[in-house]
């Protein structure tokens, strides 16, 4: 029988350390354009901000030249690229949701 194990990122993502900020989201093999992640948020009213963030949420770094965008679906949000992402390259958004600076 095979077993279904939960995987906190897709196969194609690996985290590690970054250049932009601590750790981030890095390509394992290319990724095309408008490939759909999965959910980096959910929604959920007593969170901060209305959301929790997963380990896509929680690892994907700010950039104002970002090679990703969220997306709204009926549970929350999905991490989708913009453009196609290199082998080795970290994973980026522009994060609108709140103000990541603030403390």
């Amino acid at each position: 029988m095979k077993t279904k194990y939960y995987k906190p990122l897709p196969e194609c993502l690996t985290i590690q350390n970054s250049k932009v900020h601590g750790l981030g989201l890095f390509a394992l093999e290319k990724i095309l354009k408008e490939t759909n992640l999965g959910t980096s948020h959910i929604f959920h009213v007593d969170f901060e901000n209305g959301y929790i963030r997963t380990p896509l949420g929680g690892f994907v770094n700010h950039s104002e030249k970002p090679n990703c965008e969220v997306k709204t679906t009926t549970e929350g949000l999905d991490l989708v690229t913009l453009c196609d992402i290199k082998k080795g390259e970290e994973l980026t958004l522009k994060y609108n949701l709140y103000d990541p600076t603030d403390e």
